[in-house]
């Protein structure tokens, strides 16, 4: 790498985000004086060598990288990765994923890598097959004993209470966010008849929409309803990433949003201009319900937070 060709250096990148932890868990351990157990977070890009990089994002060769290490008594380390493998097919459940689309798969001993105790697979059902959306592995005390070999430092935690040093285990789940995003984008994916017409929809559980509400009038010639939508969507946009939208018939409105995920509309009417109230849709069901224009923020803080 170097700015004339023939006078660079030879650099490698790095093809997962762990090591810096590594290599960083002297200076944690003296700065902020942990106990275990405790874990270590990090999010970053990564390159691997593909071979054959393809399904959209789900492979390539630049990918952005999640993983924890989470440093724990050797004792207790058994008991640490199962319930992490819980705590992580957990969290694609809780952001929506159909349960019958996700499974979790236990490494076989001839599977696992030569530092691994134990490793377990998140895999999703795409519509390529069954793939891995992330692994959760026990990975001993392999990586700090390596460190401390090749750093010549002392990689091992004292614990005061005990009064002794010792290698903590690692137990480490590993994801990759493009993988993840397109798991929550393939499952949220839906083609519905509706009235002989077909509504493309992006059921996005509420904590994944890019746009919580949008904010639409019906008629974008009258200008107090208008005038009135607007200071709508400038109220709400305090509270939610909420967009205004008068480019279109209120039908086509609708569809744009649901397309992007959006849960709720909420739709300015000449009746708003007399009773105060608007008309609040819903993304998955398009049920509607009218609701007071001072009572909104209130209504969808129950909804969205």
């Amino acid at each position: 790498l170097g700015a004339v060709e023939l006078q660079g250096v030879e650099t490698y990148m790095r093809p997962e985000t762990a090591q810096g932890i590594f290599v960083n868990f002297t200076n944690i351990i003296d700065s902020k004086h942990p106990k275990l157990p405790f874990g270590i977070a990090q999010i970053g890009k990564a390159f691997r060598n593909e071979i054959t990089p393809g399904n959209f994002i789900f492979r390539t060769r630049e990918f952005e990288q999640m993983e924890i290490e989470y440093f724990t008594d050797p004792k207790d380390a058994d008991d640490v990765y199962d319930k992490w493998v819980e705590e992580r097919f957990g969290w694609y459940l809780g952001l929506g994923v159909d349960k019958d689309s996700l499974r979790k798969r236990k490494h076989e001993k001839d599977e696992l890598a030569h530092y691994a105790k134990a490793c377990s697979d998140i895999e999703y059902k795409f519509p390529f097959g069954w793939s891995e959306l992330e692994g959760i592995a026990n990975r001993g005390d392999f990586d700090l004993k390596q460190h401390e070999k090749f750093s010549g430092k002392d990689m091992r935690y004292f614990d005061a209470k005990a009064n002794k040093r010792f290698y903590p285990y690692v137990v480490e789940p590993s994801g990759g966010v493009d993988r993840s995003v397109l798991a929550f984008l393939v499952d949220a994916y839906r083609e519905e008849k509706v009235n002989d017409d077909l509504r493309v929809v992006l059921k996005l559980h509420n904590d994944l929409a890019p746009t919580k509400i949008a904010v639409l009038p019906l008629l974008k010639k009258r200008g107090d309803i208008v005038e009135v939508a607007n200071k709508i969507a400038v109220d709400l946009k305090k509270h939610f990433v909420t967009v205004y939208d008068d480019t279109a018939a209120i039908g086509k409105l609708y569809r744009r949003q649901d397309e992007v995920g959006t849960p709720y509309c909420v739709t300015v009417d000449v009746e708003s201009m007399e009773d105060r109230k608007v008309t609040v849709r819903e993304r998955d069901t398009m049920s509607q319900e009218r609701i007071g224009i001072d009572s909104l923020t209130e209504y969808f803080v129950g909804r969205l937070t």
